[in-house]
């Protein structure tokens, strides 16, 4: 759906590492970048490490806004890092924009980070007490500095030393000297897998498969939680963890963020979405005359939904593929609107029509309740509001965007009658969270929004740092 009503993976990393020396890795970064720009629409960077000088080139906007024409001309370096920003809290300066670099005893290091840190504000005291003077606004500048510190016992005691004092949900995409370093939290709560590049031999370590066949990729295993994995010229080795670890991924890579053609963790993105919608039909029988789906997340789960109901699928709302991140409503009447500018409606496949319409989640309810109200416009005889996940009563603090718990429509509002009155629903249900269970499958989610029971400790002023 659109981002006013909906949780936010604010970013997503890629790295790449050619064993030919003479070939650069920015361009397939550049491409790979494309391929996550779903996870982040605020800035792009890359850096390029060329024989341990590492260059950095980051800006505003989409990666064809910050990367154009011949900007990646002479970008050279056989390793290179990339990052796509969508920032859940703060403010959204374009200093903050990643990758973030730095010289340290071991020499230049970049770095791109997907999470959100929940003891960031102890760490940047800690960090300012010792004299670390900040430029960013951004928890990931902590994570630099903190890799920094044990820089001369090397830069695997410098990674250990930082995981050993951040929490939080984390992905790292690192290069420094002739190295290309992947590490991932111990809890797993966001994704990373490892890709073999099939021109050459090389490595790339990227947040969702959908990047790798961007790339010509080769998809060879996901990263564990806890792992650290180095790329260099020796191949790929990977340091086990040393600490206790258990998967906990955010179930909301698979209800919304991650894109349906990827594989997250073994699991299909798209099959499990379809499986959550007809699970979803099989909670409750509605009578109707079409299913639909709120585009895009919520299509795979209203395909679902209508093999196992009967009903047919048909489409009943296009979204418009051009509105781009800086398009601007100049009055309240046209904010009002807004809309039937980002989806328009099928009037022929509308009118008259009882209608199921399927959406991955609701959130706020605000764009929803517009979607009801221009399908009613339409000429829908009845609107049934269907979410393929459970409703989302609290907070993440792992690094997506969930407005504080009073924001949550679940929060605001007693009863699911009272959220079908609020959008102007014939009825709404939600899958339940036995259902939600059996689309999971292997017990590996955190589904903290859901039921708050968060993987770790969360102190209640996490969420004042930006994230990246």
């Amino acid at each position: 759906m659109f981002r006013d009503d909906k949780l936010h993976e604010e970013c997503g990393v890629l790295g790449v590492y050619r064993n030919d020396e003479t070939r650069n890795a920015a361009p397939l970064v550049y491409y790979g970048l494309y391929a996550l720009q779903h996870r982040g629409q605020e800035s792009a960077g890359i850096a390029a490490n060329n024989q341990g000088s590492v260059e950095l080139r980051k800006g505003s906007g989409l990666v064809g806004e910050v990367f154009k024409g011949d900007s990646l001309k002479d970008f050279n370096g056989n390793i290179a890092i990339g990052h796509v920003r969508y920032t859940t809290a703060g403010d959204s300066n374009p200093r903050s924009a990643q990758p973030l670099a730095a010289s340290c005893r071991l020499g230049e290091i970049a770095l791109a980070h997907n999470g959100n840190l929940v003891n960031a504000e102890s760490l940047k005291e800690m960090l300012t007490d010792e004299g670390v003077i900040f430029h960013t606004t951004t928890d990931s500048e902590s994570i630099l500095n903190l890799i920094c510190q044990h820089g001369s016992r090397g830069i695997e005691a410098g990674i250990k030393n930082a995981m050993s004092l951040i929490k939080g949900a984390y992905v790292l995409v690192i290069t420094i000297g002739d190295k290309l370093i992947g590490v991932r939290d111990p809890y797993g709560l966001h994704p990373l897998c490892i890709g073999k590049l099939q021109n050459d031999s090389g490595y790339v370590l990227s947040s969702e498969t959908c990047a790798l066949e961007a790339i010509d990729a080769e998809f060879v295993r996901d990263v564990q939680p806890g792992e650290i994995v180095i790329i260099d010229k020796n191949g790929l080795t990977t340091i086990e963890p040393s600490q206790w670890c258990r998967k906990n991924l955010c179930v909301f890579e698979m209800v919304y963020f991650a894109r349906p053609d990827s594989v997250v963790d073994g699991v299909s993105v798209y099959d499990f979405r379809r499986r959550c919608g007809m699970l979803l039909a099989e909670q409750k029988k509605i009578e109707a005359d079409v299913v639909m789906a709120v585009p895009d997340s919520g299509i795979p789960a209203a395909i679902g939904y209508a093999e196992a109901s009967g009903i047919p699928y048909g489409e009943g709302l296009i979204k418009n593929k051009y509105m781009g991140r800086t398009f601007i409503l100049p009055t309240q009447e046209l904010r009002e609107d807004a809309v039937r500018v980002k989806l328009a409606a099928i009037k022929h496949n509308i009118e008259g029509k009882r209608l199921i319409i399927i959406d991955d989640s609701i959130v706020r309810g605000t764009t929803l309740r517009r979607i009801v109200k221009h399908l009613r416009d339409t000429g829908a005889r009845e609107i049934h509001v269907c979410a393929a996940s459970p409703e989302v009563k609290f907070s993440c603090y792992f690094g997506i965007d969930t407005p504080h718990r009073e924001k949550l429509i679940a929060n605001q509002k007693s009863s699911v009658e009272e959220i079908c009155e609020y959008l102007g629903a014939d009825s709404v249900m939600y899958l339940s969270m036995e259902s939600l269970k059996k689309a999971c499958g292997e017990d590996i989610y955190c589904k903290a929004c859901f039921d708050g029971n968060y993987p770790m400790e969360v102190p209640i002023n996490s969420q004042n740092s930006e994230t990246c």
